[in-house]
């Protein structure tokens, strides 16, 4: 493409016992005459960790290092500092994240690209699976898929496929297996890569499958290899325990519509597979709650019947009592198995659908998390689903994962319903209940988790460990667990020369492949269990999960790779048309001054960050301005009591802003900012409307309190729409909106300007203005609140952080693929920050500055879903206890 050309492209992947390894190479050569930019783009499973990648341009390699994530983000700084940049692994897609890189190469020059990444194949309705992604962009002459599976037990059956494969192409999958042996090989000519004879278009864009299933004699299977050990368990045969399944479904008004009928119309093909010995009930959560049955009912086809028809009617509006709807599920399970209504040899599972927060009844999600766990108490499973990206993720998988759970997303598009029955499908038939895998504590050190609530038909249990002696090389294990009929208890062993023998036969094994399969389990369970953990022992999962991360050389949220590039590659030109750029007409009406940046509070809690041009005060506010005259530049400022608030951040070197929203309940606080070095912190507490408004899909909140303190000086700052009260040390001075007032102390001034704002100043160079938003009295919903402005920012430290204090710091972003949305207007496109890539959506938010009434749209880049991906984080995690 443009003189770039790609020779060759490899995927050469070997599977061993489960554990995937591969490695993509790629080639390029610039045929042009000049300097060409070259991008290496590929997608990964989501579930896989690269290990390592390097480029080579005209024989000297450029190798990726995996370092801290701290630690690769200096290193990247610095890197961009001198002009260069590096390669990023961002989330992409449902199931994939992207790994991107790009050079530039001289005319006639060559590179080559190698990327490595592990994963663990999970085993689902009896086949594991391993995904390709492939996706070239251009013809290429040397195209290669090569994959290589080794498996002890045998392979069964083996099968690949491609979402682009024509019927052409079909013929070009080589496919073999024999005994422990399997070999796929798909390697398309030119011609066969084309849309048609004579196009230069590639059909190579989608999925590429490979699916296969091993032998089982036994029910599981034990392999010891170089001081490490790994224990498949699968069994089969078995009688299908009965479930007990409470379906907890949100149908607030946001569910209205198209994701209402979508929710409806799984549940009904679900009600098609429930078997007659499962019972089952629906929990309909709005402001109110409703159930279907009183008790858990027997999947008879006359209740199924019956069950049918109730959820034809179900329909959506009002708030999201989320709290109630679980409890209520959970206090129906626990009534039917106190009075016997259900078998005791059955299988207890709550699947809870919502697109959106908790809003009414208990709304904090703490409170609730800790209420559904007491209530739960470890004697079922739930399952969380996320409908979209209104709901709070985080809080979902972290309840999930403390009820031995998992939550999973569900994406609002066409295949919305297939999407809930695949879950289902997944959890709907439980084997055994219960299970454990006992191993000889004096024997084994690090194991992987080794207890499950539940076994469901066509998966696997996987538990890795390694031997406190290295040279141990035999092993014993206990394993039990609750079946229909009766409970499974045997014994199984296996020594390490039985597992050499079984590996004799296969010539291409990486060595250490236990241990890394062990270290890969080990990782992502601890990333696992430190989503629920706080305190010192999220802090223990992290260095653990930290250092194995560094020792095995995996890419994990702990770490980051960075590819630094050659001296001269930003000396390069050459590359006008870079696929990145912001479309012009969205650059419009944009002022920066990068100096100082203004924090705006308004409506909706949400906060304004912008570099703006300081003329308009004196417009504004006429005589009050003159104190602010030493601060240069200042900030225009904005008033408005009403309209679509957010957190917007300018970025002055794209001419361009960024803008989120956070929702959260009334009487939240949320950290702002918080500057360890100068000992400044400012918080805010939220209010909300006077009255639900019923209209609204999102009720509104409002900053009603802010706390400014400075450690050092020991002073404490309260603002409320109705007192300023100043605290120092033990001794309180209050102040109303009506009083004017300049107050002069040790580090600080404090000047009130009478119902209009007020500035608080720190000898540090720190400066807030707090700007008092006076509504109409009978307004029927809104109330007085505050908005927040800090000037000289830059007087706060490096270490500056929080939902606001984090983006003092420069930041930087990349815009691609820019296409339509859902509003034709506001065109969606993929954004590159931060090391992730997220789905943003163009918008506008807006500037009070000229027409106070009215306002001007300013536009900007809207990240979804409480900034998710932008902020350091989840939002959750500047909710604090206090003000102070």
């Amino acid at each position: 493409v443009n003189g770039m050309e790609i020779c060759n492209m490899k995927i050469d992947s070997k599977i061993t016992s489960r554990f995937a390894h591969n490695v993509i190479t790629s080639q390029a050569v610039n045929r042009g005459n000049v300097s060409k930019e070259v991008f290496f783009d590929v997608e990964l499973p989501k579930t896989a960790f690269i290990t390592n990648f390097s480029m080579t341009i005209d024989g000297v390699t450029y190798p990726g290092t995996i370092k801290e994530k701290e630690a690769a983000k200096k290193q990247y700084e610095k890197a961009v500092s001198r002009g260069q940049t590096a390669g990023l692994v961002k989330a992409s897609g449902r199931k994939t994240e992207k790994f991107t890189v790009s050079v530039n190469i001289k005319a006639a020059s060559k590179v080559t690209f190698e990327l490595t990444y592990e994963e663990l194949l999970k085993r689902q309705f009896g086949k594991y699976e391993m995904f390709i992604k492939v996706k070239p962009k251009q013809l290429v002459k040397d195209f290669e898929i090569e994959v290589d599976i080794f498996e002890p037990q045998g392979i069964t059956e083996l099968e690949a496929e491609g979402t682009f494969i024509t019927n052409e192409l079909q013929n070009t999958i080589k496919k073999t297996f024999s005994g422990k042996k399997g070999h796929i090989s798909f390697k398309p000519t030119l011609d066969q890569q084309r849309t048609c004879p004579n196009c230069s278009q590639s059909v190579l864009d989608g999925d590429f499958t490979v699916r296969y299933d091993v032998k089982r004699t036994t029910p599981d299977n034990l392999q010891i290899v170089n001081g490490y050990f790994v224990h498949f368990f699968a069994p089969t045969n078995l009688p299908k325990l009965s479930k007990n399944i409470i379906f907890v479904l949100d149908t607030s008004g946001s569910m209205y519509g198209r994701e209402m009928e979508q929710t409806k119309e799984a549940m009904l093909k679900i009600l098609d597979d429930i078997k007659e010995d499962d019972f089952f009930n629906f929990i309909l959560f709005d402001s109110e709650i409703s159930t279907w049955k009183e008790t858990l009912i027997k999947a008879t086809p006359e209740n199924l019947d019956e069950a049918r028809k109730f959820v034809r009617q179900i329909s959506a509006q009002g708030l999201t009592n989320l709290h109630g709807g679980l409890m209520r599920g959970i206090d129906i399970l626990n009534a039917a198995h106190e009075q016997n209504l259900v078998p005791k040899r059955s299988a207890s599972i709550i699947i809870m659908l919502t697109d959106g927060q908790p809003n009414v009844g208990v709304s904090n999600t703490q409170e609730i998390e800790k209420a559904v766990k007491k209530a739960i108490d470890g004697k079922y499973t739930l399952y969380n689903l996320g409908f979209g990206s209104g709901v709070d993720y985080g809080f979902l998988e972290r309840m999930a994962l403390e009820n031995k759970g998992l939550a999973r997303r569900i994406y609002p598009d066409s295949d919305t319903a297939l999407q809930l029955q695949g879950f289902y499908d997944e959890v709907s038939n439980p084997m055994l209940i219960d299970v454990e895998l006992n191993y000889p504590e004096n024997e084994i050190s690090d194991l992987t988790t080794n207890s499950f609530k539940h076994f469901y038909d066509g998966s696997e249990i996987v538990v890795a460990g390694r031997f406190v002696d290295s040279n141990q090389n035999h092993l014993s294990v206990d394993v039990r667990g609750e079946g229909a009929l009766d409970a499974l208890s045997y014994t199984t062993q296996q020594d390490a020369e039985q597992t050499a023998q079984a590996f004799q036969e296969q010539q291409y094994i990486f060595g250490e492949y236990i241990e890394r399969l062990w270290a890969y389990l080990t990782i992502e369970q601890l990333l696992e269990k430190r989503i629920t953990a706080t305190g010192e022992e999220k802090e223990n999962l992290t260095a653990q999960a930290l250092a194995l991360s560094l020792m095995y050389k995996f890419v994990t949220p702990l770490t980051s790779m960075v590819v630094t590039k050659p001296e001269e590659d930003d000396n390069e030109e050459g590359i006008a048309d870079k696929p990145t750029e912001v479309l012009d007409m969205y650059q419009k009406n944009l002022l920066s001054k990068p100096a100082m940046c203004v924090v705006y509070a308004k409506l909706l809690l949400i906060v304004k960050l912008i570099f703006i041009k300081p003329s308009f005060i004196t417009k504004s506010y006429g005589q009050t301005s003159p104190l602010y005259h030493t601060y240069a530049p200042q900030p225009s400022w904005y008033t408005s009591v009403d309209g679509d608030p957010h957190f917007i951040i300018s970025v002055p070197q794209k001419k361009d802003a960024i803008c989120f929203n956070i929702n959260e309940n009334p009487g939240m606080i949320l950290n702002l900012i918080n500057d360890p070095v100068t000992g400044i912190t400012v918080n805010g507490e939220l209010i909300g409307d006077k009255r639900p408004n019923s209209d609204a899909k999102v009720q509104n909140s409002y900053f009603g309190k802010l706390g400014i303190a400075n450690k050092h000086l020991d002073v404490k700052l309260t603002v409320t729409p109705e007192m300023i009260t100043i605290q120092n040390g033990d001794e309180k001075t209050g102040f109303t909106w009506l009083d004017s007032v300049t107050l002069q102390q040790a580090g600080l001034t404090l000047i009130i300007n009478r119902k209009k704002n007020l500035l608080l100043s720190m000898d540090s160079g720190a400066s807030f203005v707090v700007v008092l938003h006076q509504v109409w009295k009978k307004h029927p919903f809104h109330q007085d609140f505050l908005g927040l402005y800090t000037l000289k920012s830059n007087k706060l430290s490096e270490q500056t952080h929080g939902l606001l204090g984090q983006f003092f710091q420069p930041i930087d972003f990349t815009i691609l693929e820019i296409h339509p949305g859902s509003d034709p207007k506001k065109p969606d496109a993929t954004m590159v920050v931060k090391n992730n890539e997220l789905t943003v959506t163009r918008g506008w938010q807006k500037d009070y500055r000229r027409d106070p009434k009215h306002g001007v749209d300013i536009p900007c880049w809207f990240v979804h879903d409480n900034g998710a991906g932008l902020i350091d984080g989840v939002h959750t995690d500047y909710i604090v206890s206090s003000l102070f």
